[in-house]
């Protein structure tokens, strides 16, 4: 088998139709569109998902679940992050600050996650149960 030889099998390749040239090529006239209506005009169409009238399907159905925008603007924080900082009070701009959330977040919120050693004080900073008993445990405080 040479490559200069290759061909594609038998009816793979079909000529293309060309419509509208006369009674002798089958789609004369109407060019296979039919009759009347607004498909055999040129330029007529409807909307995507268009039923005729009838309520259609993706308006019928319920509409379900909900994706948060601000979602990638709440950032957590891991208790051993915090115990890797340098400043004993801990709020958002201290956090951005320091590289531990991204600059463009909104919230912050510490969750239970390692371990924490230094006592360090939460001013406008969520924590969760447990991550406010370890902090407080470790002689901080939650200011929210």
């Amino acid at each position: 088998m040479y490559l200069n030889t290759i061909q594609p099998a038998d009816g793979a390749k079909r000529n293309r139709k060309r419509v509208g040239r006369g009674p002798g090529s089958g789609l004369g006239k109407t060019g296979g569109r039919g009759q009347k209506g607004q498909k055999s005009r040129s330029g007529g169409y409807h909307k995507v998902g268009f039923e005729g009238g009838q309520m259609p399907l993706q308006r019928r159905l319920p509409k379900r679940g909900f994706r948060s925008i601000t979602r990638r603007k709440v950032a957590e924080v891991r208790l051993h992050e915090l115990n890797k900082m340098s400043a004993n009070e801990v709020d958002l701009t201290t956090l951005i600050a320091e590289g531990v959330v991204a600059h463009d977040t909104l919230r912050a919120k510490v969750i239970l996650s390692g371990s924490i050693d230094r006592a360090v004080t939460l001013k406008g900073v969520t924590a969760t149960k447990g991550a406010r008993a370890a902090i407080e445990q470790a002689g901080g405080s939650v200011d929210s």
